[in-house]
């Protein structure tokens, strides 16, 4: 990634405006994302997971064994199973592994942990199959919560987690979170405390399943991580992977220099971005394969 093109990627972000109700959030966002081409051999249709609302996202040709459940992002406020394909397509069609993104419950009308909740009682339904659990920034953070609160219940394991930009640490301890605010042109401390008050509705920041980097991470399945340096959330990676390897968790990492929050949105602008969708499509197949070969619980 030259310097022009980090810097062409930046100027498309802007770090919202603190005060803003949920309402004027989700339409901003959903203006931005919740109508991006998926492509035309995209096909999607509404389901349910557990009875959680979802949309299958059909791709042609990806028929592949397993499955992918998407989380999307959206600081737990804002987002929808639709924003959600824009990431989950690519995904789809890289691996050719069939996908679904669910439609999790928000705050602050529905806050912690109504989304695990949500993702918990879909990932019942699917207990036991060949799946991989995706998400970006909040999804992220919620795919690891789901981990968690899938082996408090017994349940097996998914086959892996694809982590882009999660976030993990709602108490904002990270010392990127400041020392990267003048480079991250979408997120400053302000920005996440405001969405984090609102998610939490009261509760401890510190509880694992709000800042998984808190919590004792053995048993996860293998887990990829993508983050850019241009975000105030690097060291919610960092410091997770780091976590997860003393806790001896097949962990992998890769950091894009300059890169901003959920760079894989730039697939097709940035070769950094098409480059890691295409390591996840990878890791996804190999996880997929491991499993049904080995019976990885």
């Amino acid at each position: 990634m030259s310097a022009e093109e980090r810097e062409a990627a930046r100027g498309m972000m802007r770090k919202g405006e603190l005060g803003r109700s949920p309402a004027e959030q989700r339409a901003e966002f959903d203006e931005l994302f919740a109508n991006l081409p998926l492509g035309d051999d995209v096909t999607l249709s509404e389901r349910t997971l557990g009875g959680v609302p979802a949309l299958d996202v059909r791709v042609a040709g990806a028929d592949r064994d397993g499955l992918i459940l998407y989380l999307h992002g959206g600081a737990y406020v804002i987002g929808s199973a639709r924003t959600g394909a824009n990431l989950a397509a690519p995904l789809s069609r890289r691996s050719g592994v069939p996908a679904v993104s669910l439609e999790y419950r928000l705050a602050p009308e529905h806050p912690f942990p109504a989304g695990i909740h949500d993702a918990l009682a879909a990932y019942r339904e699917l207990a036991g199959q060949n799946v991989v659990i995706a998400g970006d920034s909040a999804g992220g953070g919620l795919a690891l919560a789901l981990l968690l609160a899938a082996r408090a219940e017994g349940l097996p394991q998914p086959a892996a987690a694809v982590l882009f930009s999660p976030w993990t640490d709602l108490a904002l301890t990270g010392p990127s979170i400041d020392a990267r605010d003048g480079y991250d042109p979408l997120f400053s401390r302000p920005n996440m405390a405001e969405s984090a008050e609102l998610y939490l509705g009261g509760a401890d920041p510190h509880n694992e399943l709000a800042s998984p980097l808190f919590a004792d991470l053995t048993g996860l399945p293998p887990l990829l991580v993508q983050v850019g340096t241009a975000e105030v959330l690097l060291d919610d990676s960092l410091r997770l992977v780091s976590r997860a390897a003393e806790q001896d968790v097949d962990v992998s990492l890769d950091v894009v220099a300059g890169a901003p929050h959920v760079y894989q949105y730039f697939a097709g602008l940035l070769p950094e971005a098409d480059e890691a969708l295409d390591h996840a499509a990878t890791f996804i197949k190999n996880r997929l394969r491991d499993k049904s070969v080995g019976g990885v619980a």
